[in-house]
């Protein structure tokens, strides 16, 4: 059994890893760095789209999920890449899925942002 932490230090622990998956993903992840340069222009541009707070909101959200949906999708290719490199129709279809949940997240962001800026 793990020894239980003050909240103070498992926070502290936390955030650390959670810096190392930030750094983990720009070394290893082409999508992820694209995503980064893309933020530059869509988190200004949100600002000025959004007609009020709730639609800048809904803008900003909508990438935000495209990225976190994208850094799961990576952990799950890492996991399946560590279990085997050889291809595997289970492994294959892990890949895929992530990808699947990646295209819908661009969806729901492409979908937002053409409402919002169009209706």
């Amino acid at each position: 059994m793990k020894p239980e932490h003050h909240p103070v230090e498992h926070l502290f622990h936390a955030t650390k890893w959670s810096w190392q998956g930030f750094k983990a993903a720009w070394a290893y992840e082409q999508a992820f760095r694209i995503e980064m340069f893309f933020s530059i222009f869509i988190v200004p541009l949100a600002f000025y789209v959004g007609d009020s707070a709730i639609e800048t909101l809904l803008l900003l959200l909508s990438w935000l999920l495209v990225i976190v949906v994208e850094l799961l999708n990576s952990a799950i290719e890492a996991t399946v890449d560590r279990i085997s490199t050889e291809h595997h129709e289970l492994s294959g279809r892990a890949k895929d899925l992530g990808s699947a949940a990646v295209f819908l997240c661009n969806l729901i962001f492409a979908g937002t942002w053409l409402t919002l800026i169009f209706v």
